[in-house]
Protein backbone atom coordinates (compact mmCIF):
# COMPACT_ATOMS: atom_id res chain seq x y z
CA UNK A 1 0.00 0.00 0.00
CA UNK A 2 1.34 3.79 -0.74
CA UNK A 3 1.32 5.83 1.99
CA UNK A 4 2.90 9.02 2.86
CA UNK A 5 3.50 9.08 6.91
CA UNK A 6 5.15 12.19 7.33
CA UNK A 7 2.34 14.27 8.17
CA UNK A 8 -0.50 11.71 9.55
CA UNK A 9 -2.60 12.92 12.11
CA UNK A 10 -4.12 9.82 14.68
CA UNK A 11 -7.67 9.85 12.49
CA UNK A 12 -5.04 9.16 9.58
CA UNK A 13 -2.94 7.06 10.95
CA UNK A 14 -6.01 4.61 12.50
CA UNK A 15 -7.85 4.10 9.26
CA UNK A 16 -4.53 3.83 7.42
CA UNK A 17 -3.48 1.05 10.00
CA UNK A 18 -6.79 -0.77 9.74
CA UNK A 19 -6.56 -0.27 5.66
CA UNK A 20 -3.66 -2.24 5.84
CA UNK A 21 -5.28 -5.35 8.14
CA UNK A 22 -7.98 -5.45 5.68
CA UNK A 23 -4.49 -6.02 2.98
CA UNK A 24 -3.78 -8.68 4.33
CA UNK A 25 -6.98 -10.68 4.82
CA UNK A 26 -7.60 -9.92 8.62
CA UNK A 27 -10.71 -11.41 10.09
CA UNK A 28 -13.26 -10.11 12.49
CA UNK A 29 -10.54 -10.48 15.55
CA UNK A 30 -8.32 -8.27 12.93
CA UNK A 31 -10.29 -5.81 12.51
CA UNK A 32 -12.35 -5.51 15.54
CA UNK A 33 -9.76 -3.22 17.62
CA UNK A 34 -10.29 -0.30 14.82
CA UNK A 35 -14.28 -0.34 14.88
CA UNK A 36 -16.39 1.32 17.56
CA UNK A 37 -19.11 -0.73 18.76
CA UNK A 38 -21.65 1.51 17.36
CA UNK A 39 -19.82 1.20 13.60
CA UNK A 40 -21.82 1.23 10.64
CA UNK A 41 -20.69 0.88 7.06
CA UNK A 42 -23.10 2.45 4.31
CA UNK A 43 -22.30 1.57 0.71
CA UNK A 44 -23.66 3.69 -2.02
CA UNK A 45 -25.00 1.76 -4.96
CA UNK A 46 -22.23 -0.17 -7.31
CA UNK A 47 -21.93 -3.57 -8.92
CA UNK A 48 -21.92 -6.28 -6.62
CA UNK A 49 -24.62 -4.13 -4.18
CA UNK A 50 -27.30 -1.99 -7.09
CA UNK A 51 -29.23 -0.85 -4.28
CA UNK A 52 -26.52 -0.07 -1.78
CA UNK A 53 -26.34 -1.08 1.60
CA UNK A 54 -25.85 -0.40 5.44
CA UNK A 55 -23.97 -2.89 7.52
CA UNK A 56 -23.79 -2.73 11.56
CA UNK A 57 -20.72 -3.90 13.31
CA UNK A 58 -21.80 -7.39 13.97
CA UNK A 59 -22.41 -7.72 10.11
CA UNK A 60 -19.27 -6.41 8.91
CA UNK A 61 -17.42 -9.02 11.47
CA UNK A 62 -19.07 -11.50 10.08
CA UNK A 63 -18.09 -10.14 6.19
CA UNK A 64 -14.65 -9.91 6.95
CA UNK A 65 -14.62 -14.10 8.73
CA UNK A 66 -15.92 -14.45 5.11
CA UNK A 67 -14.38 -12.74 3.19
CA UNK A 68 -11.07 -15.04 3.03
CA UNK A 69 -13.64 -17.15 1.43
CA UNK A 70 -14.19 -15.18 -1.16
CA UNK A 71 -11.21 -13.31 -2.59
CA UNK A 72 -7.55 -13.18 -1.56
CA UNK A 73 -4.49 -11.09 -2.34
CA UNK A 74 -6.25 -8.30 -1.15
CA UNK A 75 -4.55 -4.86 -2.19
CA UNK A 76 -4.99 -0.96 -1.70
CA UNK A 77 -2.95 1.80 -3.84
CA UNK A 78 -3.69 4.83 -1.33
CA UNK A 79 -4.16 7.62 -4.23
CA UNK A 80 -5.17 10.71 -1.86
CA UNK A 81 -5.93 11.16 1.52
CA UNK A 82 -7.51 14.46 3.27
CA UNK A 83 -8.18 14.71 6.83
CA UNK A 84 -10.38 17.29 8.78
CA UNK A 85 -10.68 16.66 12.57
CA UNK A 86 -11.63 12.79 12.68
CA UNK A 87 -12.66 12.68 9.39
CA UNK A 88 -10.77 10.93 6.90
CA UNK A 89 -11.27 10.92 2.99
CA UNK A 90 -9.48 8.22 1.93
CA UNK A 91 -9.50 7.00 -2.59
CA UNK A 92 -7.60 3.94 -3.22
CA UNK A 93 -7.43 1.42 -6.10
CA UNK A 94 -8.67 -2.14 -4.59
CA UNK A 95 -7.54 -5.38 -6.57
CA UNK A 96 -8.50 -8.96 -5.39
CA UNK A 97 -8.31 -12.58 -6.65
CA UNK A 98 -11.87 -13.99 -6.93
CA UNK A 99 -11.90 -17.53 -5.05
CA UNK A 100 -14.99 -19.03 -6.58
CA UNK A 101 -17.30 -17.91 -9.25
CA UNK A 102 -19.25 -14.24 -8.75
CA UNK A 103 -21.82 -12.44 -10.71
CA UNK A 104 -19.02 -10.78 -13.07
CA UNK A 105 -16.28 -12.82 -12.71
CA UNK A 106 -14.49 -16.17 -12.68
CA UNK A 107 -12.49 -18.39 -9.79
CA UNK A 108 -9.14 -16.74 -10.34
CA UNK A 109 -9.64 -13.75 -12.00
CA UNK A 110 -8.96 -10.40 -10.74
CA UNK A 111 -11.54 -7.98 -9.45
CA UNK A 112 -10.65 -4.07 -9.77
CA UNK A 113 -12.56 -1.08 -8.28
CA UNK A 114 -11.50 1.91 -7.68
CA UNK A 115 -12.92 3.23 -3.96
CA UNK A 116 -13.51 6.57 -2.32
CA UNK A 117 -14.07 5.99 1.50
CA UNK A 118 -15.27 8.86 4.22
CA UNK A 119 -14.39 7.08 8.03
CA UNK A 120 -15.18 9.66 11.14
CA UNK A 121 -12.75 8.47 13.80
CA UNK A 122 -13.24 9.40 17.73
CA UNK A 123 -10.71 8.51 20.23
CA UNK A 124 -8.86 6.24 18.07
CA UNK A 125 -11.92 4.05 17.21
CA UNK A 126 -13.63 4.15 13.34
CA UNK A 127 -17.61 5.15 14.34
CA UNK A 128 -18.53 4.85 10.45
CA UNK A 129 -17.71 4.46 6.82
CA UNK A 130 -19.21 5.47 4.13
CA UNK A 131 -17.94 3.41 0.89
CA UNK A 132 -18.42 4.47 -2.87
CA UNK A 133 -16.75 1.71 -5.12
CA UNK A 134 -16.99 1.76 -8.55
CA UNK A 135 -16.25 -2.08 -10.06
CA UNK A 136 -14.23 -2.42 -13.03
CA UNK A 137 -15.41 -5.16 -15.26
Amino acid sequence: MAEDSSSNTPALDCVLAFIRVLESGGGSDDIRPFLADSFVLVEAPHLLAPEGSTRSLESVLAGADQSSEVVADQKFTVRRTTCEGGRVAVEADWSATALMDLRYWDSGETIRARTSSVFEVSDGKILSQDSYDCYFR
